[in-house]
């Protein structure tokens, strides 16, 4: 059996950090963006998904939100927060 090198394994991770999945949009049908785009306030797990540990939104690069989502998920995030329905920070 063959024994992995520091170099080969640094291209392996090279590699695999290339191959990681196409994230897309989970609010568009199959690239069609309907109108008029909402994200619902209420539906809190959708919600918890795009929001880190610190409560803090996640950015698009991250969860692969297109830009007219991304705007609608500030938005619906910042009305849940202020009917009570997400805390602003999370208790520790």
């Amino acid at each position: 059996m063959a024994t992995l090198t520091k170099s080969d394994i640094r291209k392996l991770r090279k590699k695999k950090a290339r191959l990681k999945r196409k994230l897309k949009c989970r609010f568009c049908p199959e690239g069609v963006v309907p109108r008029p785009v909402y994200v619902d306030y209420k539906d809190i797990k959708t919600l918890r998904q795009l929001i880190d540990r610190e409560g803090k939104i996640q950015p698009r690069r991250r969860t692969g939100t297109s830009a007219i989502y991304q705007r609608a998920v500030r938005r619906a995030v910042l009305r849940a927060r202020f009917m009570g329905l997400l805390p602003y920070v999370v208790d520790e």
